[in-house]
């Protein structure tokens, strides 16, 4: 007799991942003895040549051997949530240590504000193409997320007649994602001033500036959007995953600029779910304490590695006949288009078929959004160049023999 299968929650069924979800053809095909080439997921670490800092995993490791293995304050670490507020400040506003909530990564953040924040008919308005949590996460409680454009042709600039085109009471959350991934776009003091224009005219809409990226800022226009409001409650999020190397520690924040007051409420909820979940890991913690306090030179010679690959991978996009970038100002990622006319109208196949016929594996770019990914493919551009010259030439030799 057949058994009847317990249902399952429909947020949980619905939720879809693409970064990670290409994943498993990979890992079958790895099984089979193959070896692919991964520009797939963007984990530092995943690539050789960008390890941790080893004075940061000296502090993590000697926060183990003093013990300090127990739970920390449920906000984070005084001393930590101190240096990050420094940091911020620095950016150009008043950060405090009480404005700093220190998280497991940037996606429980995401989480903690949308179950803060979000009711029954809420809407995010996040950019399309995004990071898919930012989609994946709002249903869980009853809203929506609504995505407005970044401009394709024009370096995946905010569109922002589409931004006022959408607003309206029902938008709780207007996303930045600063630089973006996937496109890599960095918005200018000009634009971030505008976004800000536009949700002051709806009270009750505050500002989420996803700034993991902000280091690797390749045009020197980025902002700290925080540091560009006076009246627009702002989600600061930003952490230790990219800019530091370390994403495994899973160690993030949101420091909330309330420049009117008006967030006692948002933040009392922040406060009681922070609490309900215990701590962040405290090891990890003092980890980035020592990245945060300490001389950051290093980061000079990782910039120059990255950028010098981002060229090159520009180079040779350029020169295959059925691909086309707009060249990334910040992250390390590339939205490729696919301007090839039978995989223009489907990246996930191309993603699939590439993987299994010449085992590249990347990500397609309706997993970012189906509408305004659709037609793209996105990459990491870390691994070192011999690996990317020969997932290039790999790709070439797929674009060719699939004509």
């Amino acid at each position: 007799m057949r058994e009847e299968q317990i249902p399952v929650a429909s947020r949980a069924s619905n939720i879809e991942y693409a970064i990670r979800d290409v994943v498993v053809p990979a890992t079958a095909l790895e099984q089979q003895g193959h070896k692919i080439l991964k520009l797939n997921i963007g984990d530092p670490i995943a690539y050789p040549g960008l390890p941790t800092p080893e004075h940061m995993v000296d502090a993590y490791a000697q926060a183990l051997k003093d013990g300090r293995n127990g739970y920390s304050p449920s906000y984070g670490l005084p001393e930590l949530r101190n240096a990050i507020a420094d940091d911020e400040r620095s950016k150009g506003w008043n950060a405090s240590k009480d404005d700093v909530y220190v998280c497991h990564g940037v996606t429980e953040a995401l989480q903690i504000i949308f179950a803060a924040t979000l009711s029954q008919g809420d809407i995010v308005l996040a950019p399309g193409p995004h990071y898919p949590p930012y989609m994946a996460y709002p249903q869980g409680y009853g809203a929506e997320t609504v995505e407005y454009k970044l401009k394709p042709n024009d370096g995946w600039k905010i569109d922002f007649d589409d931004i006022e085109s959408k607003m309206d009471e029902n938008v709780r959350l207007l996303v930045i994602i600063n630089p973006n991934n996937p496109c890599g776009n960095v918005a200018t003091e000009e634009e971030v001033d505008r976004l800000l224009s536009i949700a002051k005219k709806w009270p009750n809409c505050m500002v989420i500036a996803d700034e993991i990226y902000d280091g690797l800022d390749f045009t020197g226009q980025h902002v700290s959007v925080a540091s560009r409001s006076n009246e627009v409650p702002v989600f600061c999020l930003n952490g230790v995953s990219k800019v530091y190397y370390a994403p495994g520690w899973r160690i993030g924040y949101m420091a909330i600029h309330d420049p009117t007051g008006r967030m006692k409420l948002v933040r009392d909820g922040i406060e009681r779910m922070l609490r309900s979940r215990l701590c962040a890991s405290t090891p990890a913690q003092l980890g980035y304490l020592a990245g945060l306090t300490s001389d950051r030179t290093w980061m000079d010679g990782y910039r120059q590695k990255v950028i010098t690959q981002r060229d090159l991978c520009i180079e040779r996009i350029s020169a295959i006949e059925g691909l086309e970038v707009q060249s990334p100002g910040g992250a390390f990622y590339m939205f490729v288009k696919l301007t090839d006319e039978k995989w223009s109208q489907d990246d996930k196949q191309f993603v699939l078929d590439l993987l299994h016929q010449e085992h590249v594996l990347v990500v397609h770019g309706s997993g970012f959004s189906a509408q305004l990914g659709k037609g793209h493919f996105r990459i990491v551009y870390l691994p070192n160049v011999d690996i990317l010259n020969e997932a290039f030439d790999r790709i070439e030799r797929f674009l060719i023999n699939s004509r």
